[in-house]
């Protein structure tokens, strides 16, 4: 509890206490009415005030202009319990819904308390504390245990366990090593680290998650728009209602007193605290409970979207793939798979093109160099290679068919519609053939899965690869639509026919991670992001980024979306319809001031109660 909230506590048991005596002496002494003034004015002293200098600066009509005329009407007619009770039991609703706000808030905060204070930077050999902003690309850092990473690099020295649970939702700690990257907000468990940095603060991982939410708020959801608009409405009409409920009828009757109570308690549960409160704090609670699963959302807009999901379309390469090329086929047609594999890499060791890197690391035995004779590219074909092997020199051809055709091989295979297929030949006697391809990501099926299940109708993939290839991983994956051998304009074009083929109510979100995915991410009604293995413009354009890099937690996205929304259609229509009933049965007598009391702070309570449960996700069973 802070600071404020105690001090509010100790107002409201004051207040309390003299309520009770002045219940309690009512009818006996002249004097009763004076422990309700001091009752009234250790409630809420501060709300007349309040509602002067929101006057003062052209705002009318809030609740405390409407909580500060309905207790003095109440006062001047003779009702001093009944006012006094009203505010009491009002400041008792707001410190509870201060404190339930306040807790949601710190439930983010503590998630998110990522920001470093500082960075251990190494400066000529000696270690010095300064502010993260100030180190530069190239410096070395220490981060030592206990501490968190102040900005991305990579580890030139120790080994370590990193806690990023604040980062991914992810429990378990990631073992770091030499050569390994770290990302800024995680927390060092153990082993002392040396980090070389190469990116700066305010480009590194923890600035753009902070700026991610802090700027969560500023995009309202349409729920929240609304209640921005019902309030400014409502409020007025209300207030003009309960001056002609209080003026018409004692003209007609000449009873005063009754409309006047009457329209006191109008004032009072017409207040739209519950709304304004409860709806906001929803959106806050969901966006929240996305965070910790790892999912972070831009604005409570798209955590709107989310819930009405009815398409998603995937980049291939880096989202439903690896992205990594691994060797997935090796067929001899003389010698042995080992020897084949074992040329290959030798030929391909002085080459850093993806392909030549996932056949060295097929191998996986160290290279003897002195057996590399000569290397020579063939620009567009492959690469020729002397090889010394088994006391004779291996005069290598690796490549695509095309060098086949051109160095007169015969080849008895034909070219892989899964990947990429190297040729590999012996002057003019044909060895074999090195099948490379990119794997489908782990956690693909089950978040295909998920999405059906949670009523997704269409998924779609768009790739650069060629169709064939395209078609093969789509086919495997059961996706409803493939398009392949698209340029980055092509995949934008294609968004915009599947958006114009869409109804207004339903939405179409984009998977991407590479540079390219950008301007489609920007362009769909969702645009969704990698986050670990993510481009900075990919992240930069995305509407929403998933930390962990799991596609299944698209999925729990959408199941938290859908909870929030619920929450908050289930606020809206119990607080409009408890207050409407109320107003009525307010209006014509039925309904007490007591009653205006529950319609005001009870709904408000119950409202925020139930706005509170969107923060508690706990995950897909």
């Amino acid at each position: 509890m802070t600071k404020k909230q105690k001090k509010m506590g100790i107002r409201l048991l004051v207040s309390a206490v003299f309520f009770t005596a002045g219940m309690l002496v009512k009818g006996k002494v002249s004097w009763y009415f004076l422990p309700f003034i001091i009752s009234y004015l250790a409630a809420g002293y501060d709300i007349p005030l309040k509602a002067l200098r929101n006057i003062k600066n052209g705002q009318f009509f809030d609740e405390n202009f409407l909580m500060s005329v309905a207790t003095f009407g109440a006062i001047g007619i003779g009702a001093m319990e009944e006012a006094v009770g009203v505010m009491l039991f009002y400041q008792i609703g707001e410190l509870f819904n201060d404190y339930a706000v306040n807790r949601s808030r710190n439930s983010i905060s503590e998630l998110m308390d990522i920001n470093p204070e500082y960075a251990n930077l190494i400066r000529n050999g000696k270690e010095e504390k300064i502010d993260p902003y100030e180190v530069e690309i190239g410096d070395i850092i220490v981060v030592k245990p206990g501490e968190k990473v102040p900005l991305d690099g990579v580890v030139v020295k120790g080994s370590s366990g990193l806690d990023t649970k604040a980062l991914t939702g992810e429990s378990m700690p990631v073992e770091v090593q030499e050569h390994d990257p770290v990302i800024s907000g995680s927390i060092n468990l153990n082993g002392v680290l040396e980090v070389k940095v190469n990116r700066l603060f305010d480009d590194s991982t923890v600035s753009k998650i902070l700026e991610m939410v802090e700027n969560a708020s500023s995009r309202k959801a349409k729920a929240e728009n609304f209640i921005t608009r019902f309030a400014r409405i409502y409020t007025p009409i209300v207030v003009v209602l309960a001056l002609l409920l209080a003026i018409i009828p004692s003209l007609v009757t000449g009873e005063w007193g009754v409309w006047i109570y009457r329209a006191c308690s109008f004032l009072v549960v017409s207040c739209p605290c519950a709304l304004v409160i409860s709806v906001p704090l929803s959106f806050f609670g969901g966006l929240g409970a996305a965070s910790r699963q790892g999912i972070l959302l831009k604005g409570s807009n798209y955590l709107e979207a989310m819930a009405s999901l009815n398409a998603v379309v995937f980049d291939k390469t880096g989202t439903l793939t690896t992205g990594k090329f691994t060797v997935t086929e090796v067929n001899a047609s003389a010698g042995t798979k080992e020897e084949l594999l074992k040329l290959t890499a030798y030929g391909e060791y002085h080459s850093n093109h993806p392909i030549a890197m996932s056949v060295k690391e097929a191998f996986g035995k160290p290279v003897d160099e002195s057996q590399i004779l000569k290397t020579e590219e063939i620009a567009g074909y492959g690469i020729r290679a002397e090889v010394k092997d088994k006391d004779r020199v291996w005069e290598l051809f690796i490549g695509n068919e095309r060098l086949m055709k051109q160095q007169g091989i015969a080849i008895n295979q034909e070219t892989s519609i899964t990947g990429t297929t190297l040729f590999v030949a012996d002057r003019d006697k044909y060895l074999g053939s090195i099948t490379i391809s990119d794997t489908i990501r782990e956690d693909v099926p089950k978040a295909l899965k998920g999405l059906r299940e949670a009523g997704v109708e269409r998924l779609i993939m768009l790739t650069g690869d060629k169709p064939e290839v395209g078609k093969l991983v789509g086919e495997t994956l059961g996706l409803d639509e493939i398009y392949g051998g698209l340029l980055p304009g092509d995949k934008v074009n294609k968004v915009e026919e599947l958006l114009a083929k869409k109804s207004k109510t339903e939405m179409l979100a984009f998977v991407g991670d590479g540079i390219n995915d950008a301007p489609v991410l920007a362009r769909a009604d969702v645009g969704i992001a990698m986050g670990g293995i993510g481009s900075d413009a990919a992240v930069e354009a995305a509407d929403v980024v998933i930390m962990t890099d799991e596609p299944s937690k698209l999925v729990d996205t959408i199941l938290i979306a859908r909870k929030t929304v619920g929450i908050v259609k289930q606020n809206i229509v119990f607080a409009i319809g408890i207050k409407i009933l109320i107003l009525a049965l307010s209006a014509v007598g039925i309904a007490t001031m007591w009653a205006a009391v529950f319609g005001d702070v009870g709904v408000s309570v119950l409202a925020i109660l139930n706005a509170v449960r969107a923060l508690k996700y706990k995950g897909r069973q």
